[in-house]
């Protein structure tokens, strides 16, 4: 199964895809029983519509102030054009889209584009626009922009990348999310633009913007190991119910680390699949966790070759 896949709820809404042009649009559910999925074929045969005048039959065919939440999926040849346009489609819906509370932007997989190849924009816009929105996605690292803010009910906050910009993860550390429960950071390499470091991640480990988390993801990062090290003496730890190191490059090191800091009993689970640790590295952890009812998953090894001597690990998303 593929780290990336389309999204099937959001906000706890099943996904439904607002029909094509040219297809069925009668018999549409409740605006607000479903999350609207809105995606142009730019490849497909015959004229083409664009994301514009999708979005214009979607609010002519629902009513607006019902809609809570919108998965925005492709926009148009979304290697070349940016998600921008189909942001400011969002932002200018402000005063018709009351109710709204969940958007996601890059709901693609690899048939539609490589991760890596997804060109995103400032996704800041929508924060400002919609001041009670709840939970924000995002996938697609290249172009990505956000700037720090403060929000006040933001409650869920991911963002997906093959590598993810510094100046991204500086922007999440910097802002003020009082009510933000989850979040989740796909680091991603350095060769996909995912230059962050662990030293970028401070100001999130220490909680104190942060007071409401109670679920950490920094996953898909080759850097694991530096952050499970971090994560051992970081204050947010204790207040977290699950914490999520998946999808990356984590070895022995990094997962003794973890062992060696503070206690990890507290947690509900705890996510390590698709790691590099061996067996008995791997044994100690669930020792240590599993008899305190922690439910620890260390499945799937990562794909790793060595060439003279130098053994190369890869995380699970990266292009």
């Amino acid at each position: 199964m593929s780290a990336v896949e389309h999204l099937k709820e959001l906000h706890g809404l099943p996904v439904f895809d607002f029909p094509a042009q040219g297809e069925d649009a009668s018999g549409l559910p409740e605006a607000g029983a479903v999350a609207w999925r809105l995606a142009v074929d730019p490849w497909g045969e015959g004229p083409q519509e664009s994301y514009e005048q999708l979005w214009q039959r979607f609010l002519g065919a629902v009513e607006p102030a019902g809609v809570r939440a919108v998965v925005v999926g492709a926009w148009g040849e979304v290697y070349e054009d940016s998600s921008g346009a189909a942001i400011r489609l969002l932002v200018d819906a402000r005063e018709q889209l009351t109710g709204l509370a969940a958007v996601f932007v890059g709901d693609l997989v690899m048939e539609e584009s490589e991760i890596s190849w997804i060109t995103q924009s400032d996704v800041t816009p929508l924060l400002a626009a919609y001041p009670r929105l709840r939970e924000l996605g995002v996938r697609g690292g290249t172009g990505l922009a956000l700037t720090a803010v403060r929000h006040e009910h933001l409650r869920t906050l991911a963002i997906e990348a093959g590598g993810l910009p510094a100046g991204v993860v500086q922007a999440v550390a910097a802002s003020d999310l009082p009510a933000l429960e989850f979040l989740e950071l796909w680091l991603g390499v350095d060769s996909y633009g995912g230059d962050a470091t662990v030293a970028d991640l401070a100001p999130i480990l220490t909680g104190e913007r942060l007071p409401a988390l109670r679920h950490l993801g920094l996953r898909n990062s080759e850097i694991q190991d530096g952050i499970a090290a971090a994560l051992a003496a970081a204050p947010i730890v204790a207040r977290l119910k699950s914490l999520d190191l998946s999808l990356g490059v984590l070895t022995d090191e990094g997962a003794a680390a973890l062992l060696a800091g503070q206690p990890l009993t507290h947690l509900s689970w705890l996510d390590l699949h698709h790691n590099f640790v061996g067996d008995d590295v791997a044994q100690r952890v669930r020792d240590a966790l599993e008899p305190a009812g922690v439910e620890v998953d260390l499945d799937e090894r990562g794909y790793e070759y060595e060439d003279d001597g130098d053994v190369h690990r890869y995380t699970a998303v990266g292009e």
